[in-house]
């Protein structure tokens, strides 16, 4: 007697960065069933630790595949993270999230979602996660849900996937109404191993965070708002919790 063979999960590709939040989208994805293909860049950020975290994450976590796709925003520059300009440390932390800081990187977001957009349809997949949120982050306008609805409009209608085959996009934030605290929580839930990440936007060689970008300082705070200790390596002398 034959029996048909049960349908494979669905898939879905994830950004991958290395970092907090976008190790517990990858979690929340694996967790609602998806095979995953993490997708991490290399953009002339100045340093690599990030990609080494990546690769730790997505096998930790159980990707199906990790690709590393290479782009040169240092060509562009324009932020502390692609060009020669200080990365701003023990800002106060009210000041986070009030105007758009050195550390944006111009188009970033967009460029990564487009080539996050072309492995989906290679990959055969109809959804996106990103672990972008908008309650704890340093004020990015493109990480706000605006902007990925546009996005993902915009998606569907320029793929062929979408167009042709009736394959519509999905682009997945499931961090995006949390605070940093809440994430921790989620990903503590699913068993991430945090200290497999890397938030810091200025690490040192071997991948040890500054503990003073902002980054950091939210990182410090969620996993003091949590009580639980951040397992993440820090340079020597790093000790204090930012305050509200």
């Amino acid at each position: 007697m034959v029996t048909d063979s049960p349908p494979l999960p669905p898939r879905a590709v994830v950004l991958l960065s290395g970092g907090l939040d976008s190790a517990v989208s990858l979690a929340i994805a694996r967790e609602r069933g998806f095979r995953c293909l993490a997708v991490s860049f290399r953009y002339g950020q100045r340093h690599a630790a990030e990609l080494r975290a990546a690769e730790r994450v997505a096998r930790a976590l159980g990707a199906d595949r990790h690709v590393v796709t290479s782009v040169d925003l240092r060509s562009i520059g324009g932020s502390a993270l692609t060009a020669d300009i200080p990365v701003p440390k023990d800002r106060a932390m009210a000041d986070v999230g009030t105007g758009i800081p050195v550390t944006y990187v111009p188009g970033r977001n967009t460029v990564f979602l487009s080539l996050g957009l072309a492995w989906a349809e290679v990959y055969g997949a109809g959804d996106i996660f990103v672990g972008m949120n908008v309650l704890d982050y340093s004020g990015y306008p493109d990480c706000r849900p605006a902007y990925l609805r546009a996005f993902e409009a915009m998606a569907n209608l320029a793929t062929k996937a979408a167009v042709e085959d009736g394959r519509r996009i999905c682009i997945q934030a499931p961090l995006i109404e949390l605070t940093k605290r809440e994430i921790i929580a989620r990903g503590l839930s699913l068993g991430v191993d945090f200290g497999l990440t890397l938030s810091c936007y200025d690490p040192d060689e071997d991948g040890c965070a500054c503990g003073h970008c902002d980054a950091c300082r939210l990182r410090l705070r969620g996993f003091a708002e949590n009580s639980v200790a951040d397992p993440a390596t820090y340079r020597t002398g790093v000790e204090d919790v930012p305050s509200p």
